[in-house]
């Protein structure tokens, strides 16, 4: 699949059914929570260095459901705070919130939820105190540019950098057939030159969107970056690309049964890469426009889900199917999603009882460097 399939076809599902990516992201929401501290302590550090009159903010791969207003409120909330430390005499700035994802995603469930969403910031502000906030939509791939230059001060991107821009087109041999058959992404059977091909592409979309930001970016701004990524160097091993060899698993059982075409397993490949930390440094360092401020690992407990009384691999699998559906329906068809996920949340809990599966997290802070331009007589 190319990079504009990919734009058209990937989403997470939208609305608020039982399968929708609003009522099945309780992970994400667990681990932006859980980075809220260094958010909230890098907006302040950011304020103190600009103390900008009106504050960019953009939220990458925004996605739809509650958990995306919520994040902007407590930035908002952030920036005030800031504010009153840095500048309490001014007035506060206008805010601008721009709201990013592909174009397929479901913008229309958040902006029916803004009427409220003003109520409530007014509410927790205390009113008198509730600065101008426009919000926007600004749907397109992060792999570009989206923003004009020098416009953006704050960027955060939750659970969005782990997407590639396409398939890696090394995957396929000379007549299009891809070369990690049985699996969707790398896996223990995989050849070495699958992980190399999702390696080499996922370098050549970091880059370009650390080169992107470094246009719309200001001196001093910043960016919190949440990724799903490994420890060490080894691909394999029993963390998020783990959970795709077990989909893979999910998949595969249903061919057994008849019920999908080998042929359809081999062709279904992920976009999805899980750099470890060196990886994003090395990144980082070489396209040079950031300053790695901070990196650390999220420790996510696993009760999330059980608010609603799921086991673990039930929830992973709601999690796994709000993210992946619509990409799976397209190819495998809609009617064997239940049965697919049903296998798969059964798969992950019989895993989890042998041995752990690690979710790895990385938050990661970087700094627009300013820019220095020296002169010659």
């Amino acid at each position: 699949m190319d990079k504009m399939d990919l734009q058209r076809e990937f989403h997470m599902t939208g609305g608020v059914g039982k399968t929708s990516y609003a009522r099945n992201s309780s992970f994400q929401k667990k681990a932006s929570d859980q980075a809220r501290d260094i958010t909230l302590e890098t907006l302040q550090q950011l304020y103190k260095e600009t103390r900008p009159k009106g504050v960019g903010i953009a939220d990458l791969g925004c996605s739809s459901g509650p958990n995306t207003l919520s994040t902007t409120r407590d930035i908002i909330k952030a920036v005030i705070l800031a504010h009153h430390r840095e500048i309490p005499n001014e007035p506060l700035p206008e805010i601008r919130v721009f709201l990013n994802d592909l174009p397929r995603n479901d913008f229309n469930s958040i902006f029916k939820s803004l009427p409220d969403f003003h109520i409530e910031l007014k509410r927790d502000t205390k009113n008198d105190d509730s600065p101008s906030v426009f919000i926007a939509a600004f749907p397109g791939s992060f792999y570009g540019r989206l923003f004009p230059e020098n416009t953006i001060h704050f960027i955060y991107a939750s659970f969005s950098l782990h997407w590639l821009s396409k398939i890696p087109p090394a995957l396929y041999d000379d007549q299009g057939k891809s070369i990690n058959k049985g699996c969707i992404n790398i896996c223990s059977s995989s050849p070495e030159a699958v992980s190399k091909a999702y390696y080499s592409q996922f370098k050549e979309d970091f880059s370009m969107f650390l080169r992107s930001r470094s246009k719309e970016v200001v001196a001093s701004g910043r960016m919190v970056l949440i990724i799903l990524g490994r420890e060490g160097p080894d691909h394999v091993g029993r963390g998020n690309s783990f959970f795709w060899e077990l989909l893979a698993r999910s998949i595969a059982d249903l061919v057994s049964q008849g019920e999908i075409e080998e042929e359809k397993l081999d062709s279904y490949d992920l976009h999805f890469y899980a750099p470890n930390a060196a990886e994003i440094e090395s990144e980082v360092n070489k396209e040079g426009s950031f300053e790695l401020e901070k990196l650390e690992i999220l420790e996510v407990d696993k009760d999330w889900g059980n608010e609603y009384g799921f086991s673990y691999g039930k929830a992973v699998a709601k999690m796994i199917r709000a993210v992946q559906e619509s990409m799976l329906a397209s190819h495998f068809g809609d009617e064997v999603l239940d049965k697919m996920f049903d296998t798969y949340g059964r798969i992950v809990d019989e895993e989890l009882a042998k041995e752990d599966i690690k979710h790895i997290t990385f938050v990661v802070v970087l700094r627009r460097k300013y820019l220095f331009f020296f002169f010659c007589h």
